[in-house]
């Protein structure tokens, strides 16, 4: 893009997808990127971080701030974490996108919208999963509750997994982001570390291979992460831990059937990543209660100033 596009036509600013869990954020986010960014699976509170996804074009950027889920109960210090990480994507951002599931109205979704009130940002429903409804007139009904609960500026149908809609999101982010210069180079798709998204997505074949079972007291800490010059390829040591014993053995699984699978299928996606081999190991690894510590919380990631 040449100077005079960048100073005066050229468009910058933040968008902030929010929601309970399991409304398909991330995957919005993803599709909105054109690239696999935040880890998704069909287990709730899939995202534990914030996340910013970059998209740059000739003519805009928009940094998508992808959250955690907002959810009630859980009274563990992760879940303190990860309600507070997503509330504070309401600050320093032009337009808030609020994620819901098509036909279905939760008190977490009225939770959310109770948040909401107040902001002095503008408020996008995006109403996502809409391909469950073969008659979409059986659909108005809800629309028409979601208009009557939250305080929004526009309401948009989507299919992340149609991906339809999609373009409709970008039309309206447009309106309210500001003309102003890049604030990220037009290359970079995301403020984390490469480091940082290993372990997303080996904590995602770890959600996926285990579906049901996995323990939510689990994540994933990166012990190696280096460049092996002599082999030509990335060395990658990842701990999974789990808070008890037979979380540990769930993990494993039967004469290591688990493990294997899961790194098989995080290796797969390491190399698309880093483009270039990669040697990967796992271990898993028993730490009590770290769900709860504030101190191991922050020894993970798991805090408000990240840099990894």
């Amino acid at each position: 893009m040449d100077q005079a596009t960048t100073v005066h036509d050229f468009q910058c600013g933040f968008a902030a997808v929010i929601g309970r869990p399991n409304v398909g954020k991330s995957t919005i986010m993803n599709e909105l990127l054109g690239q696999k960014l935040s880890i998704t699976s069909h287990k709730p509170q899939t995202t534990r971080h914030r996340i910013h996804g970059i998209h740059t074009t000739e003519s805009y950027q928009i940094v998508y701030v992808d959250t955690p889920g907002m959810h009630l109960g859980g009274q563990k210090s992760i879940n303190d974490y990860m309600n507070r990480t997503a509330r504070s994507a309401f600050e320093d951002v032009d337009v808030i996108l609020f994620v819901v599931e098509a036909g279905r109205w939760t008190e977490e979704d009225q939770a959310v919208a109770n948040r909401l009130k107040g902001v002095e940002v503008p408020v996008v429903v995006v109403v996502n999963k809409i391909d469950k409804f073969k008659n979409k007139e059986e659909l108005m009904p809800f629309l028409q509750q979601v208009g009557e609960q939250v305080a929004m500026t526009t309401l948009i149908p989507v299919s992340a997994y149609k991906k339809n809609g999609l373009d409709l999101i970008v039309a309206e982010v447009l309106k309210y982001i500001p003309k102003q210069a890049a604030i990220f180079p037009e290359d970079e798709i995301t403020d984390r570390s490469t480091r940082f998204l290993a372990a997303e997505i080996i904590r995602e074949k770890l959600m996926r291979t285990l579906g049901e079972e996995v323990p939510y007291g689990a994540t994933v800490e990166i012990e190696e992460f280096k460049w092996d010059q002599d082999e030509g390829r990335w060395i990658v040591h990842a701990l999974i831990l789990v808070e008890r014993a037979g979380q540990k053995k769930i993990v494993i699984g039967n004469k290591g059937e688990m493990i294997k699978k899961m790194g098989t299928q995080a290796r797969k996606d390491l190399v698309a990543l880093m483009g270039a081999r990669v040697h990967l190991e796992l271990w898993v690894k028993i730490k009590e209660n770290w769900s709860d510590d504030i101190r191991a919380l922050a020894s993970l990631g798991y805090n408000d100033n990240y840099s990894s």
